[in-house]
């Protein structure tokens, strides 16, 4: 079973967005290669449920991050080996008959633009496997199993016979490139194709392990998913320039998290890199904090930018209660997973999203094995959890006034927020006069 993960809960953490907008994929692509690339968004696509595959990546990318290694190949070479390759018509073959005067003097000049992409390719495949080959030379066996099994079965790779005349090749006649043709794109397309596979992730781990170091990233320590356990020491979200970060720990004794605050608080930033943390924790990656100890999951599903679904007709109230019913849904169907919820019933009045949110709230602190992180600004319903739960951790970031004005922390805090703010700031902002015509800007 893989960890679940929904196109909602993608977009609310920006994991994959392209265009103007940031994603957590764009902060680790620093690949050398387009299938490091590849590679990369299909971790991200499929992140791990499984304790040891996700200790096994994140030693992979420890270890390169701690000898310091660089890509060892020439990037360019990748686009022609690939180009090369794709092209499987046997119609393209280089034949020794082919292999005239008349061809020769085509060649010459710069005519035959057909054995050029092949040649290329030959030339490109016979770099990697010299670049390979002094690459494993100088390499010492790694105490990561991921890193010990790519160098292996790059070793394997390698030691094929069908290319056993590869080293030191750096030009070839057309004679040469009819036998290494055949050989590379017919014959032994597949190996070279696997071989590629490892190069990729070396590529990914290098580049991730890179990112990791430059941003101060921690790697998390993974625990079987019986323990139920999140430990996170100074989180922070990876978009920010100068954040600021925050600790929490919960267990089976406080598997829901209530988190209260004011407009402008930072509880939608906070909720985000909480869950930003768990999913990359989940790839396998470094995450965005100081450290991180958590139990394995089997999915995430967050709620934080509803849009609403015009097209269908629905209201934001009905596309939050068509929301929350299909991650209930998924609460049937899987166990031990992250439940994100940002700010319940908002679109609806208050008394009914009073009682909505003590209903949901309280059923969810019914269900152990999940964790809940729930956000409000309704903060009676935490007043009431609180004498009925003995589950759920009471959180909240303050808002201090200083000169008539809000100032936020960002921080923390142990229990329920008292802010009520709201009117100070409309106050502050002169709505009030400016609709009665007192005053305001011009």
């Amino acid at each position: 079973m893989g960890f679940r993960i929904d196109k909602q809960t993608l977009n609310d953490l920006a994991i994959l967005s392209a265009g103007a907008n940031k994603s957590v994929y764009e902060i680790f692509n620093r690949t050398h290669t387009r299938g490091g690339a590849k590679l990369l968004e299909e971790m991200f696509q499929h992140p791990l449920s499984e304790c040891d595959l996700i200790a096994n990546r994140s030693a992979a990318i420890h270890y390169y991050q701690n000898c310091g290694m660089e890509f060892p190949f020439r990037a360019a070479i990748f686009d022609a080996i690939e180009f090369y390759l794709d092209n499987t018509d046997t119609r393209s073959q280089l034949q020794h008959q082919n292999n005239t005067l008349e061809w020769k003097m085509k060649n010459l000049m710069g005519a035959d633009t057909g054995y050029t992409w092949i040649q290329n390719g030959i030339l490109g495949c016979l770099e990697l496997l010299n670049t390979l080959n002094d690459f494993l030379s100088k390499t010492v066996d790694s105490d990561s199993k991921a890193v010990a099994e790519v160098n292996l079965n790059l070793r394997k790779l390698l030691d094929n016979e069908k290319w056993a005349w590869y080293s030191g090749k750096k030009k070839i006649n057309y004679e040469q490139a009819v036998a290494y043709d055949r050989v590379f794109r017919f014959e032994e397309r597949d190996s070279f194709y696997k071989m590629l596979h490892y190069v990729y992730l070396m590529d990914v781990y290098i580049a991730v392990a890179r990112v990791a170091k430059e941003r101060g990233f921690a790697f998390a320590s993974v625990c079987p998913g019986e323990r139920n356990v999140l430990k996170i020491k100074g989180a922070f979200h990876p978009f920010l320039k100068k954040p600021k970060g925050n600790t929490l720990e919960v267990d089976e004794n406080s598997n829901v998290i209530f988190l209260t605050g004011a407009n402008m608080a930072g509880k939608s930033t906070f909720m985000k890199t909480f869950s930003i943390a768990i999913f990359l924790a989940h790839v396998g990656f470094p995450v965005p904090a100081e450290a991180m100890e958590f139990s394995v999951r089997n999915g995430m599903f967050t709620t934080i930018n509803l849009p609403d679904n015009l097209s269908m007709g629905y209201s934001h109230f009905y596309a939050e209660v068509l929301r929350l019913k299909k991650v209930v849904m998924q609460l049937q169907q899987t166990k031990k997973l992250v439940i994100v919820f940002d700010e319940l019933f908002r679109g609806t009045n208050v008394k009914d999203a009073y009682d909505a949110t003590l209903a949901v709230t309280e059923a969810f602190a019914g269900v152990p094995d999940c964790l809940f992180l729930i956000s409000t600004h309704i903060i009676e319903v935490g007043v009431v959890l609180k004498e009925r739960c003995k589950n759920i951790r009471f959180v909240y970031l303050p808002t201090k006034m200083e000169g008539g004005k809000p100032v936020y922390t960002y921080q923390l805090t142990e229990g329920i927020t008292n802010d009520r703010h709201g009117m100070i700031i409309i106050n502050n902002e002169k709505i009030i006069d400016i609709i009665n015509g007192e005053g305001g800007e011009q």
